[in-house]
């Protein structure tokens, strides 16, 4: 990625139709994100650029879902038998989630790397 810094999605405008309520569970959703985005963003630093936080923040979300999709099943064996579906299930998830996010990114290619030339002049 060539920016440092990931906006959060109260800065970015999120392709939301200014038609569709935001709903408080969506908001909290949101919310949520830039919380952890923001977490992400403490991390970057001379140790650590946005390519190795940007794969930690993956492996961490790989690792939450494993957890998460084993609530609910008593055995390991029965977890395991479902593993293909529980991947299928996080994968397209994240294929439109990433999809959503790259295409409002390309939108909103200017105004969102002027704010990031923004925060590197503020450091």
């Amino acid at each position: 990625m060539s920016q440092d810094n990931i906006q959060d999605s109260n800065t970015q405008d999120n392709n939301v139709d200014t038609n569709i309520e935001i709903t408080p569970e969506m908001q909290a959703f949101y919310q949520r994100a830039d919380a952890i985005i923001g977490v992400a963003n403490s991390q970057l630093g001379p140790e650590a650029h946005s390519g190795q936080v940007g794969a930690s923040l993956l492996y961490a979300a790989a690792r939450y879902s494993a957890s998460v999709a084993s609530i609910g099943f008593v055995k390991g064996d029965d977890f395991a038998k479902e593993k293909d579906d529980i991947v299928e299930f996080y994968v397209k998830q994240y294929r439109q989630m990433l999809s959503d996010n790259l295409t409002d990114y390309a939108q909103n290619f200017d105004k969102y790397v002027q704010i990031n030339q923004d925060d590197k002049s503020a450091e």
